[in-house]
């Protein structure tokens, strides 16, 4: 039931006039998410390319109220779906206002000592009530050196010294996870995990209560308990426990972009804000379609390149920070050179080195003997390759080619002036109009672009030759 957020009851009285109802997290997230569904609202703002593969799925676990693991390779959103998940909560929900109790423990149904005497012993015009907001109601946490204490609690040694009893409920310092009582907690990394902290964790899911250094202090935790792992680690033997495995509720798996263009969608997502930016600083950014087709090639690339290690996948973190690096050095090129525009260009890939090298892991078993710069230029010019030949069957560019065997000599660079390519096209022949019909413009900048896009397609597929010196690169025959 909706809740007049600027008059929220605050004590136990209110809150039963106002019609509240208790429920378990994951009832609350089933009765939200099938209320959202039911209206036709958007159910996971910023998740692009999932429609018809992992969203049905993840759908029908949060129907069937599951604890979830999200499994794929690095790059697939796992985080970002988990964190989503956050929308389906209650804007906020009631929690009995005491410090002495170490978690949000609900007014009606109190797990805690303290809270079970307070809501017996106190007038309910008396108890005070707090509220929760959704926001806070998510925890994430990385595996790899996590402790038992982190996650699930220790004794505290104060307490004991103040005379309680190892046995009783106020003895324990409580970790994470039933801290998060009522709210949803996220494990990063699921195989990084030690096995002691993997056992407590399946005595969570299975029972719902607390167990420290064998003092069986029981408590119905009411969590929602999310997971991510990679998939080469997660099935291999030993990693992670079979008892914790087989209580898991569901594996939501997920994917790399299937097409090129979902790649570009999500880069245009998650750089938008960027070039709003641009604009208010009175520089126009305009990015040619293909640049971007090129950017996420690179990525689909090397995630096919016998010299990269598929088990670790290639981050669409990549594609992004490449991205960006491109845009970068564009907007370098046009503040340097005082152009009121500016255009990401193939010499600009020169740059990637930077926002590529570790985030790409070469294949150690393989015969090779490439370091990873030779590999990311080998990825960058079948990439350039890939895409290129899909616009020469589209434009005919290929007929370009013909006027180098005339002894003409096109120079780029990352630095150059706009106005140096249309110069240079003066004195090449009306055929170089073809290299304007992949990107319509009379902008100079996006037609510089344009020329070095066609120049480096003829290079990859063998058409013409090039030298580069000094960061200047020629193309000849």
């Amino acid at each position: 039931m909706p809740l007049d957020t600027a008059a929220l009851p605050r004590t136990l009285s209110e809150l039963r006039k106002s019609g509240w109802r208790s429920k378990t997290v994951k009832q609350e997230i089933h009765d939200n998410f099938l209320a959202k569904l039911r209206a036709g609202e958007e159910l996971y703002p910023g998740i692009v390319g999932y429609e018809d593969t992992v969203l049905p799925e993840l759908n029908i676990a949060l129907l069937a109220q599951h604890d979830l693991l999200f499994l794929g390779e690095k790059g697939q959103a796992k985080s970002r779906l988990m964190r989503r998940l956050v929308d389906f909560l209650d804007e906020e929900i009631p929690y009995i206002d005491d410090p002495r109790i170490p978690l949000h423990d609900d007014p009606y149904r109190p797990i805690t000592k303290r809270g079970k005497h307070l809501t017996s012993s106190t007038p309910a015009d008396e108890l005070p009530i707090a509220w929760w907001s959704r926001e806070e109601r998510y925890a994430e946490r990385l595996a790899p050196g996590t402790k038992f204490a982190d996650l699930i609690g220790e004794i505290d040694p104060a307490m004991l010294a103040s005379g309680i009893s190892m046995g009783a409920e106020e003895a324990l310092h409580f970790g994470l996870i039933p801290r998060m009582h009522r709210g949803l907690f996220a494990m990063n990394e699921l195989p990084e995990l030690d096995e002691l902290v993997q056992v407590g964790l399946f005595n969570i899911l299975e029972e719902r209560d607390v167990q420290i250094r064998g003092y069986p202090v029981k408590f119905d935790i009411d969590v929602m308990i999310l997971f991510s792992a990679n998939p080469a680690t997660y099935n291999r033997s030993g990693k992670v426990i079979p008892q914790l495995k087989d209580r898991i509720g569901s594996m939501i798996q997920t994917h790399y972009p299937r097409e090129r263009g979902i790649g570009v969608e999500i880069l245009e997502q998650e750089v938008q804000t960027e070039h709003e930016s641009e604009q208010d600083s009175g520089l126009a950014v305009v990015v040619p379609y293909f640049m971007k087709e090129l950017i996420e090639e690179i990525s689909r690339a090397a995630r096919q390149s016998k010299y990269i290690d598929h088990d670790s996948g290639v981050s669409a973190r990549m594609s992004i920070a490449n991205y960006r690096t491109m845009l970068a050095s564009a907007r370098h090129r046009a503040a340097v050179l005082g152009e009121a525009s500016a255009a990401p260009r193939i010499s600009d890939l020169g740059h990637l080195y930077a926002s590529s090298l570790g985030k790409l892991e070469l294949d150690l078993m393989g015969s090779h003997q490439m370091s990873e710069a030779q590999v990311l230029d080998a990825v960058v010019a079948e990439a350039i390759g890939t895409v290129f030949s899909e616009y020469v069957e589209e434009h005919g560019l290929a007929e370009i080619a013909e006027i180098f065997s005339q002894g003409v000599k096109i120079e780029v660079g990352d630095m150059l002036p706009s106005s140096h390519y249309a110069n240079l096209l003066k004195r090449v022949p009306p055929v170089w109009d073809k290299a304007f019909e992949v990107n319509a413009s009379a902008d100079p900048a996006v037609r510089a672009s344009c020329v070095e896009f066609v120049l480096a397609g003829l290079y990859a597929t063998d058409r013409i030759s090039r030298s580069q010196q000094h960061g200047r690169i020629t193309y000849e025959t």
